[in-house]
């Protein structure tokens, strides 16, 4: 690659040096925030040779250049005073409010994935374990629960605590009160659900536990986290230190148990049950949905609002078919810009393109997605059948981990003792139909 060609070429349809107002990059992509949008040649970003691609999400520009290559060319534009960190603030003010609802829904849950990731990767071990034929005494048994069990129980408080942070409420308070909708004292939801226990009544009010629910617990932070701006907006500060965090507390938790519960309980048991009924399709349907259109939502930026779905499936039933559905779509993508890539003659341009798919294998499909599937409809149209193939795979026989934010081969450690031999087997099905069908509708094209 002429690194300091395509440098040039860079700043060239950015609209020069004076209209990048940040510039950072990822593994694989340069990333800009321009002062001026309309001083951005997008058509000339995407013709610029030995790039990957191009593409505009989140309120930057996204420049697809390839693992160590992308260093530098950052390094050959990082002149003079050009600013090189805070880009996805900056991009965050140019996004429309629906798009800053999604990136700030995300923000809550992204800090929460690696302990998720953990988790389930344990559960994976301890499974491949028992199933290999080993026993565990009831101490040792106890003490794996620990690991695996832990960060469930106490989800809904992790999420009233990522969510006072994103808010800008104080993290402490956010915690405590996260805790006390999962306080031992009061009646766990799913002994209450199980009939072994029955709510606290207060007039009209049944009080239990949020064991096993996200979205109210998601609302409480986010109230929360007002109220505590609120309060501190006309606190005197000689006593702010006391009765900020005192009624932020008290306010918040008669909120989260009379109100906010009741109704966003409801809410949420109602959108699962509907994702439920449409995963659950008979022969495989529900996943044949998902799994054909998930990466078109990634392209639209709207798979951030799978998050909270991923989560509550995993804080009410322990496992998460979404995960299998996302890898199944990524599968038939792959497939599909693989058997795309080997059909083109030009040298230069299939290795680019190779490096653009590689990525996907370890969970990023961006590159892939804007640099080789999205260049032509009938490649982005067969990986998205691959993934319906896929998807129905999974559905069928019954592919779900105990883990969410990692996919394709940084997954398999979780489906260990978890129908691993299903999960690669759904993979190959995915890219076998992605590059059939690339095979039979570019060759009809050509």
């Amino acid at each position: 690659m002429d690194f300091n060609n395509v440098a040039e070429e860079i700043l060239k349809n950015i609209g020069g040096k004076e209209n990048i107002s940040v510039m950072e990059h990822c593994a694989t992509r340069l990333r800009i925030v321009a002062k001026d949008n309309e001083k951005v040649n997008a058509e000339g970003l995407k013709t610029i040779k030995e790039i990957g691609g191009y593409f505009y999400q989140s309120g930057q520009h996204q420049i697809i250049i390839g693992t160590g290559k992308v260093n530098k060319v950052f390094d050959i534009l990082n002149i003079g005073d050009i600013k090189t960190s805070g880009a996805k603030q900056e991009g965050y003010a140019n996004l429309n409010p629906f798009q800053k609802c999604l990136r700030a829904l995300a923000d809550v849950f992204i800090p929460l994935i690696p302990v998720l990731v953990a988790t389930g990767l344990c559960m994976g071990l301890r499974g491949f374990l028992l199933q290999l034929g080993m026993k565990f005494s009831p101490e040792i048994l106890t003490m794996t629960q620990v690991v695996t069990d832990t960060v469930f129980i106490f989800l809904p408080a992790l999420v009233v605590w990522s969510a006072f942070k994103r808010f800008g409420g104080t993290p402490a308070i956010g915690m405590v009160l996260g805790l006390m909708l999962i306080a031992p004292m009061l009646p766990n939801a799913w002994d209450v659900a199980s009939g072994n226990a029955i709510p606290l009544k207060l007039w009209i009010f049944s009080i239990e536990g949020f064991q096993g629910t996200i979205l109210p617990a998601l609302i409480v932070g986010i109230v929360g986290s007002y109220i505590e701006k609120w309060i501190k907006s006309w606190m005197p500060s000689v006593v702010d230190l006391v009765f900020t965090p005192f009624l932020t507390i008290i306010i918040g938790m008669l909120g989260a148990f009379f109100i906010i519960g009741p109704v966003f309980t409801l809410i949420e048991d109602l959108v699962m049950s509907l994702i439920q009924g449409i995963i659950g399709l008979p022969f495989g349907i529900g996943g044949a949905i998902f799994g054909g259109v998930q990466q078109a939502l990634t392209v639209t930026g709207l798979h951030h609002s799978l998050m909270i779905v991923e989560t509550s499936y995993l804080a009410s039933k322990g496992i998460n078919p979404l995960n299998a559905l996302i890898t199944a779509s990524m599968a038939g993508q792959a497939g599909a810009a693989i058997a795309y890539t080997m059909s083109i003659k030009n040298r230069e341009e299939r290795a680019l393109k190779f490096s653009s798919i590689v990525p996907c294998f370890f969970g990023i499909t961006e590159p892939l997605l804007f640099g080789v599937t999205l260049t032509n409809s009938k490649v982005f149209l067969s990986g998205m059948i691959g993934g319906a193939a896929a998807g129905i795979f999974a559905m069928i026989f019954k592919v779900a981990p105990s883990v969410m934010g990692v996919t394709f081969i940084p997954a398999i450690p979780a489906y260990l003792g978890n129908n691993l031999l299903g999960y690669l087997a759904m993979i190959v099905v995915g890219m076998g139909v992605g590059m059939i069908f690339t095979k039979i509708l570019v060759r009809k094209e050509k």
